[in-house]
């Protein structure tokens, strides 16, 4: 509950200071650059590092990066047959394959699942998402902000991302054990994230820009929270056959909105700004509903 309360806040927040022009409009440049290259590598410094790599976990965990395969795959073809601009296929890629797996996926998954789901979650997270986000997803951002995909370019840029710099070093600093003051430094740091994120993409809202987007919204909107999902049930519960718990909560998470880095990176790349924020910020309200509906559907798992 907590958490549902400081997304509401702080994306009010931004909305409000937009309304009465209370900060410039060049404001959002300035938080997202202290998200991409302060909060989001602290968060990885300090969730990643200790985490114990087991078998069992790297089935619900492949779930983000065949998810964000799959968004690939569906946006390239969707972009050639409705002849959509390139940046409008890298902005649909990565708001339709990244979801919002732990800011806005753990406290959902405690209040439909409980405290003890959390865990799962959290395997899906740092496995899966963080990885992705700093591997594929800088690497597709590159190849969609320039006129042709070069390959040592897209290269340099995922290794001097700062977020994949951050997962090499909490990798191999895994068996290390982190002085306190560090720990409690990268803590306050990746607490930072999701309010300024959030107030970011308050504060860009702009409903005027629904109409101009409204086709490629639609058709983001309903790859991310219905049928990514949908193939997500096929191959986990379906073909590979998972039950119970583990198999709701990859699900659940396959259902969650769009990750509010994911758009933050595609606006920074200058990837139809409009339409990333539109997917992360009507994508979380649209999804209270999609996900109690998932709810329904898990319960014979």
């Amino acid at each position: 509950m907590d958490n549902l309360i400081l997304i509401a806040v702080s994306f009010t927040a931004g909305l409000l200071m937009r309304r009465f022009s209370r900060m410039p409009a060049e404001a959002p440049v300035v938080l997202n650059a202290f998200i991409i290259y302060v909060s989001l590598p602290a968060m990885v410094l300090f969730y990643l590092h200790g985490l114990d790599f087991s078998p069992a976990m790297f089935l619900p965990a492949s779930m983000p990066w065949l998810a964000f395969a799959l968004s690939a795959l569906f946006f390239v073809v969707a972009g050639k047959l409705l002849k959509l601009p390139r940046a409008t296929v890298g902005a649909l890629i990565l708001c339709g394959g990244l979801g919002n797996t732990s800011f806005f996926g753990f406290p959902m998954i405690e209040a439909f699942y409980g405290k003890q789901a959390i865990v799962h979650g959290i395997i899906i997270d740092q496995l899966g998402s963080f990885m992705v986000v700093s591997t594929l997803g800088v690497a597709v951002a590159g190849i969609y902000s320039h006129g042709k995909a070069d390959a040592r370019s897209i290269v340099k840029r995922v290794v001097l991302f700062p977020s994949f710099i951050a997962l090499f070093v909490a990798v191999l600093l895994n068996d290390v054990t982190y002085s306190g003051w560090f720990v409690n430094l990268v803590k306050r740091l990746s607490e930072m994230l999701a309010p300024m994120a959030l107030f970011s993409v308050g504060f860009q809202f702009n409903p005027g820009h629904i109409g101009k987007s409204r086709n490629t919204l639609a058709l983001g909107l309903a790859f991310k929270l219905v049928l990514a999902p949908a193939v997500m049930f096929l191959l986990y519960v379906v073909f590979a056959g998972m039950h119970g718990l583990p198999a709701r909560i990859t699900i659940f998470e396959a259902a969650m909105p769009t990750m509010i880095t994911g758009g933050i990176i595609a606006a920074e790349h200058r990837l139809d700004p409009p339409l990333a924020n539109l997917m992360v910020s009507l994508g979380l309200l649209v999804s209270f509903v999609t996900l109690a509906l998932w709810t329904v559907v898990l319960r014979s798992v």
